[in-house]
């Protein structure tokens, strides 16, 4: 995972230099490849993550893109992660409106 001397807003590093937003429980990684597997807008991830700020969204995706090639290395694995939790969670409110509107037509 990339890791960055200096302060970063909304951004910190554990231990192991895994990104994380803030003290949100997020991985920079996950949000990232929740965007990218949706392919959708910071103000729709923040439906996803209703905890988190449109800042620090924000933040977390510059992060990633500024970092991608190191993101991208490690991606395979955060992937099969995310996707167990997916598997756990079920389908995301912004999905099931999605879904019901297209069932409605």
């Amino acid at each position: 995972m990339p890791t960055i001397a200096g302060t970063i807003p909304h951004i910190i590093h554990d231990q192991h230099g895994v990104a994380w937003v803030d003290d949100a429980h997020v991985k920079v990684v996950e949000l990232a490849l929740d965007h990218l597997a949706c392919g959708c807008s910071a103000e729709a991830v923040r439906e996803q993550f209703p905890h988190l700020t449109l800042a620090q969204i924000h933040a977390a995706l510059a992060f990633f893109y500024d970092h991608q090639a190191e993101f991208e290395q490690e991606m395979p694995r955060a992937e099969q992660e995310v996707a167990a939790c997916r598997a756990e969670l079920g389908e995301w409110p912004l999905q099931r409106r999605l879904r019901q509107a297209k069932v409605a037509r």
